[in-house]
């Protein structure tokens, strides 16, 4: 069982120390380890436990300096500094591992995260038979484990899972074996949808596991993925106490850092994200250029969109019934939430001219979706929400429930302005077809290619503008990610037909 006594005292800015190996292309490691606890607001510290070489490609060699250095180096920054919270990453043998428990058993840090670094991306293990079972014995001292899909495995000495729900339950029985609370990753598993679980069944909270979804964003550049997200986790959580309120904070950046991973460049293999594109982000000029640059963010997304089977198929009018009929019966499901996020969007506006203009937009919502169930679906209720409609849904519910109006506003936003270019592309497409009439789906194209829907979707883009006006610095930080989440949620809302097709 865990024998954590927590004595954490929350601060705004952590004093975070990570124990990990080196990346010489900065992308994993302590590395990325500074960059991620900078990134999220606390001050980085770094003891060297492995010297690794390493690029984009993968490992080339490990050097392990002595254990008496390392922990000159531990005691170094023990003796100093009041530390609110500690990152285990690479720990290379035996000697190490124990080194690293004897000083943490002296010191007791408030909070400890451990990434355990037991299988490389190829599969090996790196870590002898002996040094596993320590890795095992060191977990019950720690507050949070972060194993990935085959981590987890070892730690439990099983098999690894081969779906989410198996993973769960092997990080239930982690939890229960240790009592540190697991957070179950499942990025190894290749649904559009990427899940994460918070596990602890010792009563720590009201529920034993609470997940959480994301949609894939699609890159190679995802080097340093594990390392980022362990200790944030651990900055986070020495701001907020909550684990859940940390994971869900941590989550957003993270997301946000692999859709502008690309635009960083770094080696030609698999490169690092792009932990600071935040704080560049919104060096944009504030007003009418916000939405501007917003649009310019998500241009890997738009160009995304055109290039899904769906979408091309929707256009020339070759799209398969069944996956036209799954997609309108999850967007009625859709909209009837939806409009319940624009009346919240209208409850929250500080004018009365936004307040009008959201009811008005949330009263269309549900006339649209009635229209839906008359006419398209003919008056069927409609089947429950795919995975990807309830995580895009979850993720508006949050950014309503959250009560910052700004924020809110730029999470509803890509569904007005996606919408409007989708059906103005095709819809132009579609004018150019000699036999116009016979397209399956002219009415569809011709609702959002509808001059309405654009001045409403200019309004929803000026209203943005406006509470990007009144936003403070880190609010339109906030918005970027809330409109990028949502963007990225509509590229999978399209492309979840054609999966929900081969099932």
């Amino acid at each position: 069982m865990n024998m954590r006594a927590s004595s954490l005292e929350l601060r705004d800015t952590p004093r975070v120390l990570s124990i990990a190996g080196t990346d010489p292309t900065g992308g994993a490691g302590i590395h990325a380890d500074l960059k991620s606890i900078a990134a999220n607001g606390g001050y980085g510290m770094a003891v060297v436990s492995a010297l690794v070489a390493q690029n984009t490609r993968g490992v080339v060699s490990i050097h392990t300096p002595p254990v008496e250095f390392l922990r000159q180096q531990l005691d170094a920054v023990s003796d100093d500094v009041s530390i609110d919270a500690v990152k285990i990453g690479m720990l290379g043998d035996v000697s190490v591992i124990r080194e690293v428990r004897s000083w943490l058993e002296l010191i007791r840090p408030p909070l400890i995260v451990l990434d355990p670094v037991l299988v490389a991306t190829s599969g090996d293990r790196l870590l002898e038979p002996s040094a596993e079972q320590a890795l095992r014995d060191l977990v019950p001292l720690v507050d949070l484990v972060t194993p990935n899909i085959p981590e987890l495995a070892v730690l439990l000495e099983e098999s690894p899972a081969t779906n989410w729900d198996e993973a769960v339950e092997q990080g239930r029985r982690l939890s229960s074996a240790t009592g540190v609370t697991v957070l179950v990753k499942g990025g190894h598993f290749t649904e559009s949808i990427c899940p994460d679980a918070l596990v602890n069944t010792n009563g720590l909270r009201a529920d034993d596991v609470v997940e959480f979804a994301s949609p894939r964003v699609n890159t190679k550049n995802t080097h340093g993925t594990g390392c980022s997200l362990s200790s944030a986790m651990a900055t986070v959580q020495a701001q907020t106490g909550n684990w859940t309120r940390s994971l869900t904070q941590v989550k957003a950046w993270l997301q946000d850092a692999l859709l502008h991973a690309d635009a960083l460049e770094v080696g030609t293999g698999n490169g690092p994200i792009n932990h600071f594109h935040q704080l560049f982000a919104d060096k944009h000029p504030v007003g009418d250029e916000f939405s501007e640059s917003l649009w310019r963010d998500i241009e890997p997304i738009r160009v995304a969109i055109f290039d899904l089977p769906f979408i091309t198929a929707l256009g020339d009018g070759t799209l398969a019934e069944g996956q036209f009929s799954y997609y309108l019966a999850q967007d009625a499901l859709y909209l009837s939430t939806y409009s319940r996020v624009l009346e919240r969007a209208s409850a929250l506006a500080p004018t009365e001219a936004a307040r009008l203009f959201w009811a008005n937009s949330a009263r269309v919502c549900l006339q649209v979706e009635a229209e839906l169930h008359r006419r398209w679906l003919g008056g069927q209720v409609a089947e429950a929400p795919g995975p990807v409609t309830k995580a895009y849904l979850d993720h508006l519910l949050a950014a309503s429930a959250q009560g910052n109006y700004a924020v809110l506003v730029a999470a509803i936003l890509p569904c007005y302005w996606l919408y409007a270019d989708v059906g103005e592309r095709l819809h132009a497409q579609f004018r150019s077809r000699g036999d116009r009439g016979a397209h399956p789906y002219a009415d569809w194209l011709n609702t959002y290619a509808d001059e309405g829907f654009a001045a409403t979707t200019r309004q929803a883009i000026v209203l943005t503008d406006a509470a990007a006006r009144d936003a403070s610095t880190m609010e339109r930080t906030a918005m970027r990610r809330a409109f990028s989440q949502s963007s990225q949620f509509e590229v999978d809302f399209f492309d979840a037909p054609r999966h929900h097709a081969l099932v």
